[in-house]
């Protein structure tokens, strides 16, 4: 059986490819270019689970990437189980073709307790003493400390945060090479981040970009010179495409206004308190998912979101398995926005209550994705000599706050999540594969069948 590495490039959309990417333009020339549809929503946990499965969120269950838990009253976001993911995983499928097949899941999403045999995963330690200690999952649990010395520590501040740049992915490229040298997975999936960053800080025009494009080229370009000299076929796969925004949509605001929300006062300080809110939303790039407390103001609530400016379609659960998302994580309405608009999770109405973590790179307590992380708080002065002193007490073993992150939604100039109306905004299947079904493009639930397809040819 032919081995295989497929190398995921967050954002790369077939409108990005040119000039700047020289080496993937290569490979799309020896191969073949298809854009691919995206699953709804366009985020990055829906739509791996659909790629590894060929299965909808109705399905897989991973209606985006987070969600509220109506039993237990809670939020979660960025979960990394696999056991969250139902259906077939497109490794556990080759290894019923042959029983010696082997797979290396690097950085992809919901990468702890797979059935792959090598993962490697961001996973910070959180001792008792209230330290977030950056460090990753790995299994077999041994090559954690192996990779580790020979590789360095993973640069975590580089994958997520105000510093978050192209030295995440050169980490996560060494260590598809470092798997490949020591296991020769029969196929190695690989996740690389790094375009995400500032399509969604400045927006996807080209000359903003031009750096970012040369990076990853530049990292999936030794990728693919290093794959290929070892007998490795590279095919390149992206999740979604990033389109420019200009405006933040505040569901929850709206909500407030209303009455609807439970606003708890803890220290001065409001938080969101979801089990006791009438109606609540928990957003996610161009998504929202509403959920209700109280089904009988489910009228009054659509009504008042449809009136909302930036507010393009609703789905209810009479209608959301049209668009596959009809799963009981999902909320009662689910609400997409315009192309150029996003949905932040705020809540508060005066930024002097807002709630400590908001300030912070907090993934898992907002109530919401919040891609505001990105940036560094352009009204505190000194700002970068206030994070040194800040690591200073804690590398002292003082307790600190790295409230450092602005709270200005205007500040984001890029998101995704939703359809985008131009091909060449949408994800991306770079290979030697199958012609679409439709003979322009791939559904995103298409794509499992053709990596399977050509993964499987002996």
């Amino acid at each position: 059986m032919a081995r295989h590495a497929l190398l995921n490039i967050v954002g790369l959309t077939p409108g990005l490819i040119g000039e700047h990417t020289p080496q993937i333009a290569a490979l799309v020339s020896k191969t073949s270019l298809s854009p691919v549809r995206p699953v709804l929503p366009a985020v990055t946990c829906t739509a791996q689970s659909t790629y590894l499965t060929g299965l909808t969120p109705s399905e897989h269950g991973i209606v985006a990437n987070g969600w509220y838990d109506r039993t237990l009253a809670e939020h979660h976001f960025w979960k990394q189980s696999n056991h969250l993911v139902k259906g077939e995983k497109i490794w556990e499928t080759l290894r019923k073709k042959s029983s010696a097949h082997t797979t290396a899941k690097l950085f992809w999403w919901y990468n702890m307790y797979s059935s792959a045999d090598w993962s490697l995963t961001p996973r910070p330690m959180y001792p008792t003493d209230g330290r977030k200690v950056f460090d990753i999952y790995a299994q077999p649990l041994s090559i954690r400390d192996s990779i580790k010395k020979d590789l360095g520590d993973f640069p975590f501040p580089s994958f997520w945060g105000p510093t978050a740049g192209a030295a995440s992915s050169r980490w996560i490229a060494e260590s598809a090479k470092w798997i490949e040298e020591r296991n020769q997975p029969d196929l190695n999936l690989v996740y690389l981040p790094h375009l995400d960053y500032n399509l969604q800080r400045v927006g996807s025009t080209e000359s903003k970009i031009k750096k970012d494009l040369q990076e990853i080229d530049t990292i999936v370009g030794g990728l693919i010179h290093f794959f290929q000299s070892r007998g490795v076929e590279v095919s390149i796969l992206s999740e979604y495409g990033i389109t420019e925004v200009s405006r933040p949509i505040f569901p929850n605001r709206l909500f407030r206004e209303k009455g609807w929300l439970q606003i708890k006062d803890e220290l001065g300080l409001e938080l969101l308190d979801c089990g006791a809110s009438r109606a609540f939303a928990i957003t996610d790039h161009q998504v929202a998912n509403i959920y209700l407390n109280d089904p009988s103001i489910e009228t009054e609530v659509r009504t008042a979101l449809e009136k909302l400016p930036g507010v393009a379609k609703i789905y209810d659960r009479s209608t959301r398995s049209e668009i596959g998302l009809d799963h009981d994580r999902a909320g009662d309405l689910i609400a997409f926005c315009d192309e150029d608009a996003w949905f932040a999770y705020y809540h508060w109405l005066d930024d002097s209550r807002a709630p400590d973590f908001a300030r912070c790179v907090d993934v898992h307590r907002k109530y919401g994705y919040d891609p505001v992380e990105l940036f560094l708080d352009p009204t505190k002065p000194l700002v970068k000599g206030r994070i040194l002193f800040k690591l200073i007490k804690k590398k002292l073993g003082l307790r600190m706050l790295m409230d450092v992150i602005p709270l200005d939604a205007t500040l984001v100039k890029g998101s995704h999540g939703t359809l985008p109306t131009n091909r060449d905004d949408w994800a991306v299947l770079i290979g030697n594969f199958s012609s679409p079904l439709n003979g322009e493009y791939h559904e995103a639930t298409e794509v499992h069948s053709r990596l399977l397809e050509r993964f499987a040819e002996i």
